[in-house]
């Protein structure tokens, strides 16, 4: 048994905690299956349908079983202890996946989106933290044709790539790449779109232009009195649509029409209904595959107190007009499902299993936000500290339902007394979810999640309503700042790096590609036989 394992045997057996202790034994060659002990194990796992509040997540998920030569967790299913959070820093743990291939560069930011071009080359884009001074700004391209050597081939610097935040994404069908003026979470209207169908090593500028305005000739489609902010958007399926969460002084969704891709134009907004005393906003989204639904955020973080009313979570709006390009476009909502053991809901994805429609979503914030204060009343609540992402039941749109959640063993507010001690002094983000991706979206059999500091982590969810973990990946904290991180603090203090971005898995090559921040771009390898399963497939355009 290793250093690290021994260590974490002592310290949860000195304070007495069995199950912990033996998950400890179980991460660190003593099992760890399906089998071994879950903290907070119980049968509670099922969300009340609309209207009904979703009950505290109190069952993790069964964890990975590791092979011979992985390095797996030294405690909790997601955790990081505090011993060894030190200055000499965390040393990364892995299950089932090896690394194979490595960008680094000035680090990462939030998102990565990817294509192959008609030549085989074999892209990846994601986007950097804004720094006036740092000389390799912007969204970097990357060739990962070769696995084993991801080589940057281009930086993009147009206002939106120069920070797209959250909206960095491609359109297979038209072969664009788009992305918002993020800036730090709050940009402006400005579109950029770029075609990547000849080369996409090198993207070419199709337009960029400030939508909504007059001189832009849709200021009719904004309504008096309000502006547009960019943070987080997507293409419709056809790619003749983009949907953005605009935060301006009005929280809205908005409709692009992307027809002509050298003009986009604004179409229409929808103001996100707000109640009393509290003020829910937009985040991500996703649009259905005949582009006739959208799957929208109402983010919201509560106080997680006695009596709290649930308000974060899923809207269905039916978004048929812009599909179907009629006169005077409306957004229609129809459905909503809300839950109290999560906040600041951060994106979703439309996905179909063994024929059945569901949508998974994941939050950014855990029950009573991200700071020690909120974790620990999130605890006394009886609610996870940490967001998750949760696979939602969507055969009747009108009445959406919570069947499954993508917790670890770090959400049970029955384990608060071991995590939240390796968390005092850091701010914001730690463990919990923020993007994930699936195999695909047509025939899903496996999603993988970003889950900040407890990693990448991806599971089987061929039965959604008892998804396991199969492999996961926490990368090693770096020595040195990378400029273009958002994990700012982490060179530092030996701080575990942020997993954060968008994911793509390869099913015929066994691979994962996706970005951490402070250790960049990331080619992973499945390992143990454990990916691709007989069923999975990852065609393009199906994963994101």
């Amino acid at each position: 048994m290793g250093t690290e394992c021994s260590e974490g045997m002592r310290r949860y057996a000195t304070l007495g905690l069995l199950a912990a202790s033996a998950l400890v034994l179980a991460a660190c060659g003593g099992g760890g299956g399906e089998g071994s002990m879950q903290t907070g194990q119980s049968a509670d796992t099922t969300d009340g349908k609309k209207g009904a509040l979703a009950l505290p997540a109190k069952t993790a998920v069964p964890r990975a079983v590791c092979g011979p030569n992985d390095h797996p967790e030294s405690g909790l299913q997601g955790q990081v202890p505090k011993f060894l959070r030190t200055k000499g820093g965390f040393n990364g743990f892995n299950c089932n996946l090896q690394l194979v291939g490595q960008s680094r560069g000035d680090g990462a930011s939030w998102q990565h989106a990817f294509f192959q071009d008609s030549s085989g080359h074999r892209c990846s884009y994601y986007d950097t933290r804004f720094a006036t001074t740092r000389p390799k700004q912007g969204t970097v391209v990357i060739d990962v044709t070769d696995n084993t050597n991801p080589t940057p081939t281009a930086y993009l610097t147009t206002r939106p790539m120069l920070d797209p935040w959250e909206s960095l994404k491609v359109n297979e069908r038209r072969q664009i790449l788009g992305a918002e003026d993020g800036r730090n979470g709050t940009g402006t209207a400005q579109l950029d779109l770029y075609d990547i169908s000849s080369d996409c090593r090198f993207p070419q500028l199709l337009s960029s232009v400030i939508t909504g305005t007059a001189a832009n000739g849709d200021a009719a489609a904004l309504p008096p009195g309000q502006n547009l902010a960019g943070h987080e958007g997507g293409f419709s399926p056809d790619g003749l649509t983009w949907y953005s969460g605009d935060r301006g002084t009005i929280k809205k969704y908005t409709a692009t029409d992307l027809s002509d891709a050298t003009h986009p134009k604004l179409m229409a907004t929808w103001t996100l209904p707000q109640s009393p005393g509290a003020t829910t906003t937009t985040h991500g989204l996703s649009i259905s595959d005949d582009g006739m639904r959208a799957y929208v955020s109402q983010a919201f973080v509560g106080d997680a107190s006695a009596g709290a009313t649930a308000r974060n979570g899923v809207l269905v709006l039916d978004v048929s007009d812009f599909q179907n390009r009629v006169p005077n476009p409306q957004f229609r909502q129809l459905g909503s499902v809300l839950w109290l053991d999560g906040g600041q809901i951060q994106h979703t994805i439309p996905i179909t299993v063994n024929g059945k429609r569901y949508v998974v979503a994941a939050d950014e914030a855990g029950s009573a936000g991200n700071s020690n204060a909120g974790y620990q009343a999130a605890c006394n609540a009886g609610l996870s500290p940490f967001p998750m992402a949760r696979i939602i039941d969507i055969s009747d749109e009108t009445n959406p339902f919570v069947v499954s959640k993508l917790a670890l063993e770090i959400h049970s507010p029955n384990a608060c007394s071991l995590v939240l001690p390796d968390l005092v002094g850091i701010s914001s983000f730690t463990y919990g979810s923020h993007y994930c991706s699936v195999d695909n979206r047509q025939n899903a059999t496996t999603l993988a999640c970003g889950y900040f500091e407890a990693g990448i982590r991806v599971f089987d969810i061929r039965n959604p309503l008892a998804p396991r973990e199969i492999a996961y990946y926490n990368p090693p904290s770096v020595t040195t700042a990378s400029a273009g991180s958002q994990n700012n603090s982490g060179s530092a203090n030996g701080r575990p790096d942020h997993c954060t971005a968008q994911i793509r898995l390869d099913a015929v090559a066994g691979t994962l590609h996706t970005t951490c921040q402070d250790n960049g771009f990331l080619s992973l390898k499945f390992t143990n036989g454990v990916w691709p399963f007989p069923t999975s497939s990852t065609p393009p355009g199906m994963q994101n």
